[in-house]
């Protein structure tokens, strides 16, 4: 009897299978990956190598360079902070501070509740209404400690709904 394949693996097939014959196809399936799942599942990893004649240390060394990709799941929202020279000359670090500290984790970690993922991001391109967030896809500028709970506070509230 043939053991049944995970839905997980049947999703990353789904989404790496297209982009084989891609040069350079690595990054573009952790994409993929990432954007239709929302993380990069270990499962991925073998899975990659396999179809790219990689070896697995190689595909999880891609994986583990870039701070893009995440190796677990994200809580309901991800909240990036800016942390180029830009963002932080307009107080950016404080910035960082307040939301570890508000939030309970540091860079690559979600809230207790499940909420919040907290991630670095080098550049948002918002420069001039530094500092900056982005939380899901939606660029948030001039963030001060007090407009970043607001906005923590709109989207537990959004969470519990």
């Amino acid at each position: 009897m043939k053991a049944e394949v995970p839905p997980i693996v049947r999703q990353i097939e789904a989404l790496i299978d297209p982009l084989v014959d891609l040069p350079g196809a690595t990054l573009p399936m952790l994409h993929a990956i990432q954007d239709g799942i929302g993380y990069v599942p270990d499962e991925a990893v073998p899975m990659i190598a396999e179809r790219l004649n990689l070896s697995r240390a190689e595909v999880h060394g891609v994986v583990t360079f870039y701070h893009h990709y995440r190796r677990h799941a994200p809580g309901k929202h991800v909240v990036q902070i800016c942390r180029a020279e830009a963002c932080q000359s307009m107080g950016a670090r404080q910035l960082e501070a307040h939301a570890k500290k508000a939030l309970g984790c540091d860079y690559h970690e979600t809230s207790a509740d499940g909420a919040v993922t907290l991630e670095a991001v080098y550049c948002l391109g918002n420069c001039a209404c530094a500092p900056a967030m982005r939380v899901n896809d939606e660029i948030v500028g001039r963030v001060t400690p007090a407009r970043f709970d607001e906005v923590i506070a709109e989207l537990k509230q959004e969470a519990q709904a």
